[in-house]
């Protein structure tokens, strides 16, 4: 390693521990190296950046946020949850299940976790609280359910990791499906395990006619999800289009169907996908060139070269990459993550075998779980946000969640058939 690579690491390392925002951390690093290296000029820095956000695939980004603001606002959100709610009735844990499986549909709607904990949670934490449900352990489920918006498809998560390492995006959001599911029953598993010791109980009682007004009700927003991703598996159009598609979708369900979307929300709602997308381009353009310098210090094949030099199994190789990605998550953002290690990684995958498309849904359940362990923890969080509690109020319900999470995460390392399996079916 030389020095300026060094000092490279160390630099972000400190800013990181500072707590400056990422991509000032990745900026300010990648221009102390080249001026430390004199290896290019500072326009580098310029020209990197934007060859990192010009991607027409990215547009989907802001794109799929839109579609989700849309949709919460639009109407769709509180007709999810009262579908899950006439779903499960009154059983242990009910609420809790509830809101696990709203997190769950919503999530096929934003693609993000922050959103899908926004969302639900202001709407299912108040009715929870109501209900007995300690706020610790209402957080803790919501920020772990939250998280499944970065894994069940659409994924802005598995947008940036597919633009990044050139994988089929329509074979990342179908490969997503069975994990996103098991990760979604864990959780339930540990909810009402959780509430059983502590009778919580769920809302209403099961009711048949209850449960076709509430499916008849929630029909269209059943529908996005549906449309966005059998669309891309058809071929019918790209996952850009796709995100398009759930803008137009979204906008005309909330315009003229359920009369929730006024000019005045439009605007609002315009402006927030704005700043939102401003953030994650800006960790993108940031991680870009903190990537090439990578790079260009041939640190992937210096990876590569300790990993098979430690072990000539492949899936030893993946449980160390795991290791990584589980430490990193706790306090660094996702989309940093992806951009910076997935070309580190790509190397390592090649020599064992590893199919990217099987790796990158094993590096988003990672990142979901980091998206819940402090001292980042950006979904656990905002779940504490919305529940108006400290953060420290969580921690007793936490390791459970994210025990069932890291459970699941071992079995699709060791059964790869159950990621691959249905994109090589339906691809």
């Amino acid at each position: 390693m030389s020095l300026a690579l060094a000092l490279l690491l160390i630099v972000f390392v400190v800013l990181v521990l500072l707590d400056a925002p990422i991509a000032v951390a990745l900026g300010l690093s990648s221009m102390f190296y080249l001026l430390i290296a004199d290896a290019a000029p500072m326009i580098v820095v310029a020209q990197r950046a934007v060859a990192g956000i010009n991607s027409f695939t990215l547009l989907a980004i802001p794109l799929f946020l839109l579609a989700g603001l849309l949709m919460v606002h639009g109407g769709l959100a509180p007709r999810i949850i009262a579908f899950c709610a006439a779903l499960i009735g009154r059983r242990t844990g009910g609420l809790a299940m509830v809101m696990i499986i709203a997190c769950m549909m919503f999530g096929s709607l934003s693609g993000s976790g922050v959103a899908d904990v926004v969302a639900i949670g202001t709407m299912m934490l108040p009715a929870m609280r109501d209900q007995g449900y300690a706020p610790g352990f209402s957080a803790s489920a919501l920020g772990c359910a939250g998280s499944l918006g970065t894994v069940i498809p659409p994924s802005i998560v598995l947008i940036v990791y597919g633009t990044a390492t050139n994988s089929s995006i329509g074979q990342l959001f179908v490969a997503a499906i069975i994990p996103g599911i098991l990760l979604g029953l864990g959780l339930m598993l540990v909810a009402w395990w959780i509430s059983r010791r502590n009778g919580w109980q769920g809302g209403e009682p099961f009711s048949w006619g209850e449960l076709g007004r509430a499916a008849k009700g929630s029909i269209l927003a059943m529908l996005a999800p549906i449309i966005i991703v059998g669309g891309i598996r058809l071929g019918i159009f790209t996952p850009t289009e796709a995100a398009g598609i759930g803008v137009a979708y979204a906008l005309f369900i909330g315009v003229f169907v359920y009369r929730a979307l006024t000019l005045a929300t439009l605007m609002r709602l315009l402006r927030e996908t704005t700043e939102m997308t401003g953030v994650i381009l800006l960790v993108i353009a940031s991680a870009s060139v903190f990537g090439w310098i990578l790079a260009a210090e041939q640190v992937p094949q210096m990876a590569v070269a300790g990993i098979t030099q430690a072990t000539e199994s492949g899936t030893v190789a993946l449980l160390l990459m795991m290791l990584v990605l589980l430490v990193l998550g706790t306090f660094m953002e996702s989309i940093a993550i992806i951009l910076i290690l997935a070309p580190v990684f790509l190397p390592i995958l090649a020599h064992y075998g590893i199919d990217p498309v099987y790796f990158g849904i094993l590096l988003t359940i990672n990142l979901a779980i980091g998206a819940n362990t402090p001292p980042l923890g950006i979904d656990l969080m905002a779940a504490c946000r919305v529940g108006e509690i400290p953060l420290s109020a969580s921690f007793r319900y936490l390791v459970p969640f994210l025990g069932v999470m890291v459970g699941v995460l071992l079995l699709l390392v060791l059964f790869p058939v159950l990621i691959t399996d249905l994109p090589a079916i339906l691809f």
